[in-house]
């Protein structure tokens, strides 16, 4: 049997069995043992526990469950609600500050837990009532949070990275630093719209009003004295500074990414017993359980996806499949068109992580052949994987909105998050005419490759 004729049946029993319903780190589990018994050595089967415990293994992994342990501390404390109405009261006077305050929550939130969906719950819990409370629409409240909480898998510390680091052998620290330009573009664009948007709807409310309709909570004037400004601080600055600390003791080479994110995850433990109180074994349990859960559900996933990828080597369909597209010879734009094509149709159905680790073997070889940087591709394939998280069926951060906002229909909620699509695409296309955005960064900081 041909390597193209075995890899389309391994990429049709792969989808059937995924349409099962199987979990998916089951589903590429029994697919990659199923190829191994009929198309493998018979010995091959016996080493299946030594190649994935040999590859999830590995060092940078291991600051996975950390990040997740760092993330859960913050996210399922207060703090995401203290940072919301710290930001909301600094940026009250500023037209369509409320949404501002969203964005700019977000970043910070999904910089400080590393996760979208714990991001979207976190701002999204105190962010979209106090929207709806003062008057926008329940599709933008939710847009703008869905879109905001994709940020997690973007900015530093993101376990997206770090799968793709591992996939593509590239340096973890570089990664994460070329996050930083392209999400601080997204904040930009995404707060820029909410100021368009909100200048929008307050004249149709103000239209409404002078005409004789009921007056919008839009155009109540709510005030903060400095008092209550300056009062909201000392609850979020130590967040603030772990966030800062984290990073300079990443990037400034006094840890390594394991003993950051070990470091990181201490220091959110300890913040959250100072801030909050919250030190007792039984109020710790649920941060403990919501680590020990997401961390062994990924690492499971992990290791499956890289069994699932050492059976395509060994049966040379992702050589095959690299040279296949290495020979037909496409331009260099053509090439990546068609990649980040593949991998937004990828996302209709599969979470990042999967994307991630069963096309590496594929697309990485031609990406390289053709002379992309595969720190830059890294980041504008996140920003891709970003778009999947927000568009239907399986846009993860929908339901997490759904879930906190029963009330919403799901129709409005991805009728909301259309704009913020098409503000992501601009940002791919602006990432591809200046490359500089992502890799200035880590040039400066970490020297030119």
């Amino acid at each position: 049997m041909t390597p193209l004729v075995l890899g389309s049946l391994y990429g049709i029993v792969t989808i059937v069995v995924m349409c099962s319903g199987m979990p998916i780190a089951f589903a590429l589990g029994v697919v990659a043992t199923s190829f191994m018994y009929f198309f493998m050595p018979a010995s091959s089967l016996d080493t299946v526990t030594q190649n994935v415990y040999e590859e999830i293994a590995s060092i940078t992994l291991l600051s996975i469950p950390l990040f997740i342990l760092k993330g859960a501390a913050i996210g399922k404390s207060p703090a995401g609600k203290d940072l919301y109405s710290a930001i909301h009261a600094w940026l009250n006077r500023v037209p369509g500050g409320l949404g501002i305050a969203n964005v700019f929550a977000c970043a910070l939130f999904a910089a400080m837990a590393g996760s979208s969906p714990a991001t979207c719950s976190a701002i999204g819990s105190a962010g979209i009532p106090e929207m709806r409370r003062r008057g926008y629409s329940p599709g933008f409240a939710a847009g703008i949070i869905a879109a905001g909480g994709t940020l997690g898998i973007l900015l530093p510390p993101s376990i997206t990275m770090i799968l793709y680091a591992v996939a593509a052998e590239q340096s973890l620290g570089r990664l994460f630093l070329a996050g930083i330009g392209p999400g601080l573009l997204l904040v930009v664009l995404f707060a820029g719209y909410a100021v368009y948007r909100a200048r929008k709807e307050y004249k149709i409310a103000h239209a409404i009003y002078i005409g004789g309709g009921a007056k919008s909570a839009y155009l109540d004037d709510e005030h903060f004295t400095l008092a209550q400004k300056v009062e909201m601080l000392p609850r979020v600055l130590p967040f603030l500074i772990l966030l800062i600390g984290v990073m300079v003791a990443l990037y400034g080479g006094f840890a390594t990414p394991s003993e950051t994110a070990g470091l990181g995850a201490l220091l959110a433990i300890v913040l959250i017993a100072v801030v909050y109180r919250i030190y007792k074994p039984r109020e710790l349990v649920p941060f403990l359980n919501s680590t020990i859960k997401e961390s062994g559900m990924l690492l499971l996933i992990i290791g499956m996806s890289l069994l699932y990828s050492y059976v395509m080597s060994y049966l040379h369909i992702s050589q095959s499949a690299a040279q296949w597209v290495v020979d037909m010879h496409l331009s260099k734009w053509l090439l990546l068109a068609v990649i980040l094509l593949m991998v937004i149709v990828l996302g209709f159905f599969l979470p990042p992580v999967s994307i991630i680790l069963m096309t590496a073997p594929i697309i990485l070889p031609p990406l390289r052949e053709a002379g992309f940087d595969l720190i830059w591709f890294g980041i504008v394939m996140t920003v891709v994987m970003e778009m999947g998280l927000i568009h239907p069926p399986v846009g993860l951060n929908l339901f997490v909105i759904k879930n906190i906002a029963p009330d919403i229909a799901l129709s409005e909620v991805i009728k909301g998050t259309i704009p913020f699509l098409a503000l992501m695409f601009l940002a791919v296309i602006l990432l591809c005419i200046f490359p500089g955005i992502a890799t200035g960064l880590p040039n400066i900081i970490m020297g030119v490759k």
